[in-house]
């Protein structure tokens, strides 16, 4: 490695492995583990899972609008991945939730009928109420919105890449400042992200340039990463809920990045029928992370088993059912694109 350096086009090579251990850490971020075991600090730094997905997102949104930089393509591409799949786990379950709240384990969420159309549609409780049942899609949606401008404004002047920096900055207004925390501080969850999506955006170009880091800086990608993830163990296990979160998603940022590159190597090294089940799981991780925790953790939770237990069976359950909910969208987005090709 040290002669070689460290390949960050290895983020983009394994980045379908990558996903597939994200979403992993997420499902393992949900299942309900009581506060006084060892394992909770480790276990919350499963959130992280989502900051990875961001910033994998980014470097593979670079990649994707360097090879066709028209706004209306890629948003419409990107939109085609996400929006039929969220439509229909949107539906199955506010409509339940909104109409036989006596036979699902939620409820409250839709208030009315245009309250239900628009949180199947947008999911737009999120941005009025902070409502977080599947807060990650409106984020991502609205984060591809701004993709396009951004990144003709870093390929014009690239000055612009600090504006992360900014986002920084942002995150801690958004909490002190009273004013604007009244106004958008219910939406903290997002704001917090945005920094990391839009460094894997600037990301991109070095990845898709293969471009190398010195290989000696193994070194200080290793303490960088002990440090900022004992910092995040302690901050859970020890003061859990005494901490505003957005503090804590800041050190996620060099602790995400720090993982990934560290992940990379050890995927180097990770025999090949592993890499393809982490690849497999990474290729339905959207279907994965909508129906595994309120369409099956939430009924697995009331049986009383053990946290191991738990997950080993929310995982046993999800995949399948997510795996047939990615090949029956995408065969219906295949028609559907042929019938508008013909038209």
């Amino acid at each position: 490695m040290k002669k070689k350096g460290i390949e960050l086009e290895k983020l983009s090579r394994y980045r379908g492995e990558l996903m597939g251990l994200a979403i992993i850490f997420v499902m393992l971020f949900h299942v309900g583990l009581h506060r006084g075991d060892m394992f909770f600090g480790l276990k919350r730094m499963g959130n992280i899972g989502v900051d990875m997905f961001l910033f994998l997102s980014g470097i593979g949104l670079w990649f994707s609008w360097s090879q066709t930089p028209h706004t209306m393509k890629f948003l419409y591409k990107r939109m085609l991945r996400i929006y039929p799949v969220w439509l229909i786990v949107a539906t199955l379950y506010y409509v339940p939730d909104f109409y036989f709240p006596n036979l699902v384990k939620h409820s409250g969420h839709s208030t009315n009928a245009i309250d239900l159309i628009g949180d199947i549609a947008i999911n737009w409780d999120f941005w009025i109420n902070d409502e977080l049942t599947f807060w990650y899609i409106p984020a991502t949606m609205m984060l591809y919105l701004f993709t396009p401008v951004y990144l003709r404004l870093i390929i014009k002047a690239p000055v612009y890449r600090w504006l992360p920096a900014v986002m920084m900055v942002w995150s801690v207004i958004v909490a002190y400042i009273a004013l604007i925390h009244n106004t958008v501080g219910h939406i903290e969850i997002f704001w917090s992200r945005l920094p990391i999506y839009f460094i894997g955006l600037n990301f991109g170009i070095a990845v898709k340039e293969k471009k190398r880091l010195d290989g000696s800086a193994i070194w200080l990608i290793g303490f960088v990463f002990l440090l900022t993830l004992s910092t995040c163990i302690y901050l859970e296990q020890v003061k859990h809920g005494r901490f505003p979160l957005f503090l804590e998603r800041m050190v996620y940022i060099p602790l995400t990045i720090t993982s990934l590159l560290l992940l990379c190597e050890l995927l180097t090294k990770t025999p090949q029928g592993l890499r393809k089940i982490f690849l497999f799981i990474g290729g339905i991780s959207l279907e994965i992370y909508l129906i595994h925790h309120h369409f099956i953790l939430i009924y697995i939770e009331q049986l009383k088993c053990t946290y191991w237990v738990k997950f080993s069976l929310t995982l046993a359950i999800t995949l399948p059912l997510a795996w047939l909910l990615h090949k029956g969208v995408n065969k219906l987005v295949r028609v559907i694109e042929t019938k508008i090709a013909s038209a």
